[in-house]
């Protein structure tokens, strides 16, 4: 189980991620427009620098959603590779069953 400060911080990244999702996007598509002027692009990247460094989404990192574990985590399920086998063997995941060849 990992800390509760890192699960809790997670889930406040990812409501600020999500609130300035449509301002980030709007403001990175003025900075990449070729019929802008250059002032508009500048103005643009200002103000997308004003914005908070955690709402971006490749600050993220991928979680388990049971144990909270950063890493193993396989992003089909959300779920880290200990707690993808226990549910794997308990039968909680349709369609997946242990490999054996």
């Amino acid at each position: 189980m990992a800390r509760l400060c890192k699960i809790e911080k997670d889930k406040r990244q990812r409501l600020l991620v999500a609130k300035n999702k449509v301002k980030r996007d709007q403001l990175r598509e003025k900075v990449r427009d070729l019929n802008i002027s250059f002032e508009e692009k500048m103005l643009a990247q200002q103000q997308l620098q004003k914005l908070p460094r955690d709402s971006s989404r490749t600050r993220l990192r991928n979680r388990c959603l049971v144990t909270g574990r950063s890493r193993g985590v396989y992003r089909k399920f959300g779920l880290g590779r200990n707690k993808l086998r226990e549910y794997a063997m308990l039968g909680y995941i349709p369609g997946l069953r242990k490999a054996s060849w």
